[in-house]
């Protein structure tokens, strides 16, 4: 509640200063971002919400500035704390105890209805190094950029849209109204002048693999595939596979029920985030997370249909139909051989007349011998069979094209699959991601007319109609059969219900939840796997999964994506090496820093020829070869490999090494 929450120092009078950073949102991920911008980055911050109750959370009397001061409150305690510690790197770049961010204005907060020329004015729109606006709304998100751009053409935009081909021309749109406002702008600074992004997005990849055995974490943006794998703890006397690198050391207690969840609150037993060599030999006990792979996507890949493009005849006809009618195809057959043998005719001539006879079109068989007469009394029979046959073979074809927009009901035997509660934004996102791993899915969605529905139906995909909170929904989804459920609905206590109901019926169930509060996420989690300590919990919150790429985008970075490693969140970014300090005339080995980044990989194309999106697919003739061209990405890095100015590297950072990385630019590069 506020009368817990320390105060904050609350400026709504005071003009914000230049450079600072605008905000605009109705939702979870506009306060988490603005978090992640002061306590992380440093930034001076303006956070402009709705008035009124939060709609997500209707229930929670906290209103939208309310919920905002209480959220800055417990992270401002969150990093005093860390800050105590020895050897924290604080938010201005020093190593000492204290705020973090000491010397850096708190968040100033207004309310607005909408984003409006008034109230962008008054936020400071002419002074703003960036905007983010990251309503629910595409439409209002739409309208405020194209404002913003006329009040500022200077300001960088990131924007928060579900539709990505929308995306995609909105950005092309903005970034030319930007060269023709500034003739003469560097190219690098109209590439990160617009940044569209999703947190769907974002978030899809992390939330489907926790339905994968062995819990893979694939970052696909667009081009750019980047593989990691949790690995158990090595056994006595055995070396754990490192693959190219180790991301990350889990927690000591992830197997324990009493132990801690894995958050920045664990103390030593917190994972480890981009650890050296010395700590990962040196550790025992603990599993890993490996990075398998850096690659190219395929671009002529396309997304995986459950049962293929049209309706298989094992959709069109019940499997009773089909064996009716192979049973029937055997005693034709039969016949047409038995008239072979006893009549010594020609096989076409003893076909010819079978047919006929099985259709009741052949003249009586008087005066023959006794044989072929019994042939066709025995052919008239079964000739009998065959009309109900044909009947019921049209009315079930005329059902299934009746039905062919329907949904599809789970199958009978169907076992292996994941449940997937809730078709909106995000659960539309994993939906697909889940399908082109090829994995079987049943979704659970209790609005008809939810957003992913007509995708579920394009892809053939089972669908539950139905409240999983009501008996007997999960059941007809096969819980009972499935290897993992996810919880993705909008509703916390929704998302909880279904998975201790789902547990209560299959106690090893994988279950991954989405949940809003941190505070909340933890406790289901820690109570969850004290119940069930050998069935695997997770809890994700879809803003605490993508502030921080929205946060990168701000900065001007480009971030290919994030990975949950437990409670903690590791960013993939693209960096140009020139103006970093820390990068530029240091070999791979030396730029590494321990719990901060560390260089993946390296695009050593020439910068005339590259793309000024990494992750972008690379251009090539589809009529041509099958195959890209080669894109200069290296990945087999040799540690004395010195970076050059005019490289681009990918690396893995944590939210406070990539902040870390922008500060020292800024400081060695004036005017930035």
């Amino acid at each position: 509640m506020l009368g817990f929450v320390p105060p904050l120092p609350q400026q709504p009078g005071r003009p914000p200063a230049s450079g600072h950073m605008i905000v605009c949102g109705d939702d979870a991920l506009a306060r988490r971002l603005a978090v992640e911008l002061r306590y992380i980055y440093g930034e001076r911050v303006t956070l402009l919400l709705p008035p009124g109750r939060d709609p997500s959370s209707p229930e929670t009397p906290l209103t939208q500035r309310g919920r905002a001061a209480a959220l800055f409150g417990r992270m401002s305690a969150a990093m005093s704390r860390a800050g105590n510690g020895s050897g924290t790197t604080g938010g201005n770049g020093a190593t000492g105890s204290g705020d973090t961010n000491a010397g850096v204005e708190a968040v100033r907060i207004m309310e607005a209805p909408e984003p409006s020329d008034d109230a962008l004015e008054e936020a400071g729109i002419d002074r703003a190094a960036a905007l983010a606006l990251v309503y629910d709304d595409d439409e209002r998100n739409i309208r405020a950029a194209l404002t913003a751009r006329r009040l500022n053409p200077r300001l960088r935009l990131v924007i928060r849209l579900y539709n990505r081909k929308l995306g995609q021309h909105l950005e092309e749109l903005l970034d030319q109204a930007a060269a023709v406002a500034m003739p003469g702008i560097d190219p690098a600074l109209l590439d990160a002048s617009t940044t569209v992004l999703s947190d769907a997005d974002t978030a899809a990849p992390a939330l489907a693999a926790t339905a994968l055995t062995g819990s893979s974490k694939v970052i696909q943006a667009e081009g750019l595939l980047l593989r990691a794998a949790e690995r158990p703890p090595p056994r006595s006397g055995e070396r754990a596979d490192p693959g190219l690198c180790t991301l990350a050391l889990l927690s000591s207690t992830t197997n324990d029920p009493a132990g801690a969840e894995g958050s920045d609150s664990s103390g030593d037993e917190a994972p480890r985030l981009l650890p050296d060599e010395r700590a990962v030999a040196e550790t025992t006990g603990r599993g890993t997370v490996v990075l398998e792979a850096i690659s190219r996507a395929d671009p002529a890949r396309s997304a995986t249909r459950m049962g293929g493009r049209g309706a298989p005849l094992s959709q069109i006809f019940s499997r009773r139909l089909r064996w009716s009618a192979l049973g029937f195809a055997l005693a034709a057959v039969a016949l047409v051989i038995a008239s072979l043998l006893t009549t010594k005719d020609t096989a076409l001539h003893s076909a010819y007349l079978t047919v006929l006879d099985l259709l009741g079109m052949n003249d009586p068989a008087e005066g023959a011998p006794p044989a072929r007469q019994i042939i066709q009394i025995l052919s008239g029979i079964a000739g009998l069979l065959l009309l109900p046959l044909l009947i019921a073979a049209v009315l079930e074809a005329f059902g299934t094209l009746r039905t062919a927009s329907s949904l599809r009901r789970p199958p009978r035997g169907l076992g292996g699959h994941v449940v997937l509660l809730g078709l909106g934004k995000i659960g539309t996102r994993v939906l697909v991601r889940l399908r082109e791993l090829d994995i079987p899915v049943v979704v659970v969605e209790e609005d008809p007319e939810a957003r992913g529905i007509p995708l579920a139906r394009s892809l053939h995909v089972p669908t539950v109609i139905g409240d999983v909170t009501q008996e007997g929904v999960l059941e007809a989804a096969k819980v009972y059969r499935a290897r993992a459920l996810l919880a993705l609905t909008s509703i916390d206590t929704t998302n909880l219900e279904a998975a201790l109901y789902a547990r209560s019926v299959k106690p090893d169930l994988r279950v991954a939840l989405r949940l809003y509060d941190d505070e909340f996420a933890t406790a289901v989690y820690r109570t969850l796997r004290t119940a069930h300590p050998q069935a695997l919990t997770r809890s994700r919150s879809v803003s605490h999964l993508a502030a921080p790429a929205f946060a990168g985008a701000m900065m001007g970075r480009q971030i290919l994506g994030a990975i949950p490693v437990e409670r903690k969140v590791m960013l993939f970014a693209a960096l140009e090496v020139a103006g970093h300090p820390q990068l530029e005339g240091h070999t791979v080995e030396q730029t590494f820093r321990a719990g901060a980044w560390r260089v993946l990989a390296i695009d050593a194309t020439p910068p005339a020829d590259r793309n000024p999106d990494l992750a972008a697919l690379p251009p090539f003739d589809p009529e041509g070869d099958a195959t890209p061209p080669p894109s200069g990405l290296v990945w087999d890095l040799h540690p004395g490999y010195v970076l050059r100015a005019q490289d681009r590297v990918v690396i893995a950072a944590t939210r406070r090494g990539l902040a870390e990385l922008l500060r020292r630019q800024r400081s060695a590069v004036p005017g930035r």
